[in-house]
């Protein structure tokens, strides 16, 4: 019994290429150096066939492990979504930060999307668990790693 992993129609459209890259390009490439590797001779002491084997059976796992994200997707369209003001899965909030006075804004978007680099956070991150539900013109108090926060939520976009 698998429960069904929220992602946005972005993180589904990289999955989804990323999969025909491992089909289609990866996979061919490396059974083609196992074959190359094979023509060489004694496979016991042949380190190119013993890497191509470790890679192969690294893109048959990671194969598996996306046709299985995809299989329990719960794809989210937010641009579907009654923009309600309300932060919830996949919409962009601009806070504001109370402590340094700085605008930030996220993305809540599934755990293979999170890209902090690119602003956008999981779903089980910290500050999303505190803005999820939130509206705005809300003050949310944040427990992070790093220590607390206080943001003012400013915006919420369904974008």
């Amino acid at each position: 019994m698998s429960s069904k992993v929220p992602m946005t129609v972005r993180g589904e459209a990289a999955l989804r290429e990323e999969l025909t890259d491992l089909k289609s390009v990866q996979r061919p490439a490396v059974i083609e150096a196992i074959a190359e590797a094979r023509a060489h001779g004694d496979l016991k002491e042949n380190a190119e066939y013993h890497a191509a084997r470790d890679q192969q059976s690294f893109i048959e796992g990671r194969i598996k492990e996306i046709e299985g994200k995809l299989g329990n997707a719960q794809v989210i369209d937010v641009t579907k979504l009654n923009s309600t003001g309300r932060v919830v899965f996949g919409t962009t909030v601009e806070l504001l930060d109370l402590d340094s006075n700085e605008n930030i804004t996220y993305q809540i978007v599934g755990d293979d999307e999170a890209d902090f680099s690119a602003n956008r956070i999981s779903f089980n991150s910290p500050v999303a668990k505190a803005l999820i539900k939130k509206e705005e013109g809300d003050e949310v108090s944040v427990e992070t790693p790093g220590g607390g926060k206080e943001y003012e939520i400013i915006a919420v976009k369904y974008i």
